[in-house]
């Protein structure tokens, strides 16, 4: 019995395969997709097992399936059309220029700085090395330290804030000095 669908198939891919690629080709547009519509189509027709086909019926039922799947993929493919704008992530990153620009700034600041300050704020948040670490290397105190950092930091938060690009490259304005550092600030000039 499995023999016989077998049989009509094998007749009909012979006899008319050409046809039924010309017409998948017509119904999708593309001759690339023609052959996998025809072999989803002979699967979608003969796998019921169905008896009783003979190669000249057969061929109507193979047509709409075809028709049928490519109208399918149509539909899901103008789904998908709508909504995959929603779906996609840009495989581009920003341009680095940014971050080149925000270098060249920084650096211009950090050359503005006393030598002391310069190597306070390297040695912290490039080296990464903690208050007391930093002290031990320069041969100061802890305390003078801080203050390093403390006036170094207002420097360079007051000079590109000047400018505007402190606020942009980080999304948030710049933290005016604390009345600590105007106070001792106001000291060295003599006021008080």
């Amino acid at each position: 019995m499995a023999r016989d669908w077998e049989a009509v198939v094998a007749e009909l891919v012979r006899v008319r395969g050409a046809s039924l690629l010309r017409y998948a080709t017509l119904v999708s547009g593309r001759r690339d997709e023609a052959p996998d519509l025809v072999q989803d189509a002979l699967v979608k027709t003969f796998g019921r097992l169905r008896n009783g086909f003979t190669v000249e019926n057969a061929e109507p039922y193979v047509r709409r399936a075809i028709m049928t799947l490519w109208l399918d993929r149509a539909r899901r493919s103008t789904r998908w059309r709508a909504i995959a704008p929603l779906e996609y992530r840009p495989d581009e990153q920003p341009s680095p220029a940014g971050g080149v620009d925000a270098r060249l700034d920084l650096h211009r600041e950090l050359e503005r700085l006393s030598p002391r300050e310069r190597a306070c704020l390297v040695l912290r948040y490039y080296d990464d090395l903690k208050v007391d670490d930093i002290a031990t290397t320069l041969g100061i105190s802890a305390g003078t330290v801080k203050r390093y950092l403390s006036d170094g930091l207002a420097k360079m938060a007051i000079a590109l804030a000047d400018d505007g690009t402190a606020e942009d490259r980080t999304g948030t304005a710049p933290r005016p000095a604390r009345n600590g550092a105007r106070r001792r600030e106001g000291d060295r000039r003599g006021r008080v």
